[in-house]
């Protein structure tokens, strides 16, 4: 593989695995910028689609039917966990709904863990997923194409949807001011339950797209795509939806940069070396990449 070959090949996996963590980091994003939540329950979102897929695939039905189940699965499961955990203790110190983040969290492992047991199960994925397409010495992933494609669309109806639509608008609002949006008429509940809609949904298609390239489940799937998006929101600026994007797709590229300049013995540690660049970069810039310059008083 030449050089060039090669610098394309690493190109679409840092794109790719960027728009997987975007799709992630978006949900987060659109929660704290309204509730100043940073919900770590998100990731178990993914969970709950991937194992709705897989009992939808084990009953018989195609994969494109598991995939609308799985969403559907996430995006109500997200709602649930709005009016049933969140929103009984709006406006509690954020410290309080931070613990009650990592509560649900453990209620929704815990639970998976009892119905499905520990062990991870094979995700089957059909073959248009599982597929390579070559170029000469270029192997190219049809999950890494699609995956970038899904982003790329569902980036740009999101992107419609929050400056041409009603709730849209009314959610960005609220982002800039919770109190000050419900005294202008706007009904917080519903923009509130339509990030934790969106979001969900966001979590759902990333939890079939990270099953397929996984190729199994397994009760904790879910914590390191949330640990990544919530460094991806750090990175760009927390409660920013474009700094959302840009911090995601600058950690997939750090990562696969990485993984190409680490010598053998160090690529486990990629990690390591991500969260002390990110430690670096919050030096210069405390509040991400597209937040307010200005550091927050203490």
């Amino acid at each position: 593989m030449t050089g060039f070959t090669n610098l394309i090949q690493q190109l679409i996996n840092a794109f790719s695995i960027g728009s997987l963590y975007a799709l992630m980091a978006i949900g987060l994003a659109m929660v704290f910028g309204i509730l100043r939540l940073i919900n770590f329950a998100h990731g178990d979102l993914i969970m709950v689609g991937s194992y709705t897929a897989l009992l939808v695939q084990v009953a018989g039905m195609p994969f494109w039917v598991a995939a609308l189940a799985g969403i559907t699965a996430s995006a109500l499961a997200g709602l649930i966990m709005e009016r049933v955990a969140y929103r009984p203790i709006r406006g509690a110190p954020e410290v309080a709904m931070l613990l009650t983040s990592f509560a649900v969290t453990i209620f929704l492992e815990n639970t998976a863990i009892l119905i499905f047991s520990p062990i991870s199960r094979a995700f089957p994925a059909p073959s248009i997923l599982t597929a390579a397409l070559k170029y000469g010495t270029l192997r190219i992933s049809s999950l890494d194409l699609i995956a970038i494609g899904v982003a790329i669309i569902l980036l740009v109806l999101l992107t419609l949807f929050v400056t041409r639509t009603k709730v849209g608008i009314s959610m960005r609002a609220a982002s800039e001011d919770l109190l000050a949006a419900r005294l202008m008429g706007i009904n917080v509940n519903k923009v509130i339950a339509s990030a934790f809609l969106i979001g969900s949904m966001l979590a759902g298609v990333v939890g079939m797209l990270w099953s397929a390239r996984v190729g199994k489940v397994d009760p904790l799937m879910g914590f390191y795509p949330v640990l990544k998006a919530f460094v991806a929101t750090v990175i760009g600026g927390m409660g920013n939806l474009p700094g959302a994007v840009l911090g995601a797709y600058v950690l997939g590229f750090l990562e696969i940069l990485l993984q190409g300049l680490l010598p053998a013995t160090l690529t486990p540690f990629r990690d390591a070396f991500v969260f002390l660049a990110l430690i670096i970069l919050l030096l210069f810039r405390p509040n991400g990449i597209l937040g307010p310059t200005a550091r927050e008083k203490i």
